[in-house]
């Protein structure tokens, strides 16, 4: 089985991700988790990635669907995987299917979380990061036992400047203008399942399983 999961940041998809992991026990395949295994690997294609992100350029295409074309031919994927941050554009969505249809493999579902841009602005800028240990607390959803202060360490919490809602605004307008055409793309195949993100983490694992049946 193979799923891609998508929805906004702060929709929760690595939480669940994580649940989905435990369930069906397929890998996660995360681009971004690939590309900095990539690179630490020292094969020649993470050379080429190390090289390229040394630059500052973007990794084209070819070289994510290639790491991810490895971890099929690895045999990692071979009951399926869980596709996170990919594709992120319809002509990443075509070399996907293609490099899946060489190996008769398909994709099965997209999994599509929703949440308001009004909640993913609140779920995001409620967070505090503790800079020693890296703790994360939210100030709505858990909170510090000491007010801006890490319950570990009593190091004073960090608003990190990503997580302001100017900057998350920008992120969700670049998640809008970049998804849509993906999901217009698998629509037409009858992958699209989109469930509502909101609730508690097993009420969205529960919708999650559901779509997938």
């Amino acid at each position: 089985m193979i799923l891609i999961l998508m929805g906004p940041p702060g929709a929760g998809k690595g939480t669940q991700a994580k649940q989905l992991v435990d369930k069906y026990g397929i890998p996660q395949l995360s681009t971004g988790d690939m590309l900095r295994a990539a690179r630490r690997s020292g094969s020649d294609l993470g050379n080429k990635v190390a090289a390229i992100m040394d630059s500052g350029k973007l990794v084209s295409d070819e070289i994510v669907i290639a790491l991810i074309e490895e971890k099929f031919d690895a045999g990692d994927a071979k009951e399926g995987a869980i596709l996170d941050g990919f594709p992120r554009t319809p002509a990443q969505a075509e070399a996907l299917d293609a490099m899946l249809d060489a190996k008769g493999r398909k994709v099965d579902a997209v999994l599509s979380i929703h949440v308001s841009d009004e909640d993913v602005v609140r779920r995001n800028s409620g967070r505090r990061t503790c800079p020693v240990d890296g703790a994360s607390y939210h100030l709505e959803f858990k909170p510090p036992k000491r007010e801006g202060l890490c319950d570990h360490d009593g190091a004073a919490l960090v608003h990190r400047e990503d997580d302001m809602p100017d900057k998350i605004r920008v992120r969700l307008e670049a998640y809008h203008r970049d998804t849509a055409p993906v999901l217009a793309y698998f629509e037409p195949k009858g992958l699209v399942k989109t469930v509502d993100g909101t609730g508690s983490i097993a009420e969205v694992f529960a919708r999650l399983t559901g779509a997938i049946g």
